[in-house]
């Protein structure tokens, strides 16, 4: 596969997008769907679900360190606390990166993904490309994305199932010492909680 980055982290060419909404408006016009109901459940899993779910555990990991021991120990037992819902009664593992080891995740066989503290899968993990050659060559594919991953750094693919999803606790950037767990859920992305990307430093005053 060709992995073209602009492609899956720039909105959809205007000829899909203005598809989708004529699709949307036959289907409303023949009172298939409601557009108000249509456009709820998308605020629920593009704002609600996540990936603000996720990047607020990961803040609260980065400050309470207790929390962040139980949120290693048994994601699951947290998430039941927090009334998260997992969505397809999946199992959860949270992965931590640090200085010497960096995860990413995947589905090779699917798309399996957990929804209930990322939101909506991005096209690009779907893809067959990306689902095949993250597996055989992680580091190639991470600089495809921006990321590259020093050397003296081992990499872990996570092969998700329709039973257990991951998600990875990036490494929390220099500099964010002051700030507290709104300020740092504001930096957390979507792909680093995947692992395709890494959270650079704030820039400081």
């Amino acid at each position: 596969m060709s992995h073209d980055h602009d492609d899956h982290h720039h909105a959809p060419p205007d000829a899909v997008a203005v598809r989708v909404k004529a699709i949307e408006g036959l289907l409303a016009e023949k009172g298939l769907v409601d557009p108000a109901a249509m456009d709820e459940m998308i605020d629920i899993f593009a704002n609600r679900v996540g990936p603000q779910i996720g990047a607020n555990l990961v803040a609260r990991a980065w400050t309470e360190p207790e929390f962040k021991a139980r949120l290693l120990r048994d994601a699951n037992e947290v998430l039941e606390e927090l009334e998260i819902p997992r969505l397809q009664a999946e199992d959860l593992i949270v992965l931590e990166n640090t200085p010497t080891l960096h995860h990413v995740v995947v589905c090779t066989l699917c798309s399996c993904y957990p929804w209930g503290v990322l939101g909506l899968p991005p096209n690009w993990y779907k893809a067959p490309g990306y689902r095949s050659r993250v597996v055989r060559e992680p580091r190639r594919v991470l600089k495809e994305f921006g990321y590259d991953v020093p050397a003296d750094v081992e990499i872990r693919v996570w092969d998700s199932t329709a039973e257990l999803r991951y998600m990875v606790l990036p490494m929390r950037p220099a500099g964010t010492e002051g700030m507290g767990v709104e300020e740092l859920t504001a930096l957390v992305t979507r792909d680093s909680m995947i692992g395709v990307s890494a959270l650079g430093t704030p820039v400081t005053a």
